[in-house]
């Protein structure tokens, strides 16, 4: 699944090429995603000029004038820009065409992803409980503290909680508590403030880094300009079940939490 640093890739990918120009037609081929696409969505974009291209958690926010256009990619959509003339495939279900002949083309293989309307998305059924941006100020170490508080999920399981924080996916968990040498299983009540201040310090460095390089996740996935992400490249533990750690030499291991896989080094993680 595309995560946040996919969904950033993508949205700075494709805002320079849709910012200013009017939308002259909206292309829905098939309505059935996750969520049936409503033809409000396009009745709304027609004609409107879009003034920005946001994101929130891992919704793009498309906004215009009136409204935004809420874009989910699911588990394996993208979104990229090409010529208004170029065919369509048999998975592009969404063509957003501009003025300046580029059209905006929404593919998702399995059909996961989703399409909203909102004029005030914020507040949109699937956003308004949201918590932080692990990328901004108001996420840090005290925050995470005080969210664990009695709490005896794992502490990986708790920063993947989208109400505690978004944007934290799999391989970026996994990450993240093997650089901050916490273990996966760790109760979240139990881990102190001091290692949620490195854990969170961690957290935002490795999204950082992943966006910087473009994304990790599906060997698909391609961000809005049409290049494919390196960060996976640079992983440390996930996906890399019974190779040595590079810090210790230890086997790296893997076990499913919470429905996923989750990789860890014993030794490095405590």
């Amino acid at each position: 699944m595309p995560e946040l640093p996919e969904v950033e890739t993508s949205r700075r990918g494709i805002e320079p090429h849709i910012i200013d120009s009017p939308i002259v037609r909206v292309t829905v081929r098939n309505r059935s995603l996750r969520w049936p696409v409503s033809k409000r969505v396009d009745q709304s974009l027609l004609g409107a000029t879009v003034t920005s291209v946001t994101r929130r958690a891992k919704y793009l926010l498309i906004n215009t004038g009136s409204g935004s256009a809420i874009l989910h990619l699911g588990m394996s959509g993208s979104v990229v820009i090409v010529d208004s003339e170029t065919p369509a495939g048999i998975h592009d279900h969404v063509d957003i065409d501009f003025e300046s002949g580029k059209t905006l083309r929404f593919r998702d293989p399995r059909r996961f992803g989703s399409l909203h309307w909102s004029k005030n998305p914020l507040q949109h059924k699937l956003l308004k409980s949201l918590g932080p941006e692990p990328l901004h100020d108001e996420f840090d170490g005290g925050y995470l503290w005080q969210r664990s508080r009695g709490r005896r999920v794992s502490i990986k399981q708790l920063i993947m909680n989208a109400n505690v924080v978004v944007g934290v996916g799999n391989i970026y968990a996994s990450e993240s508590l093997f650089l901050a040498g916490i273990n996966p299983k760790r109760a979240a009540g139990r881990v102190s403030r001091l290692r949620y201040e490195v854990l969170a310090d961690v957290i935002k460095d490795v999204l950082a880094k992943a966006i910087k390089a473009g994304g990790t996740t599906l060997r698909d996935f391609y961000g809005g300009d049409g290049e494919p992400g390196y960060f996976s490249q640079q992983l440390e533990v996930y996906d890399r079940d019974g190779e040595h750690c590079r810090y210790c030499n230890t086997i790296i291991r893997s076990f499913v939490q919470g429905q996923r896989s989750t990789f860890y080094c014993h030794r490095c993680q405590t």
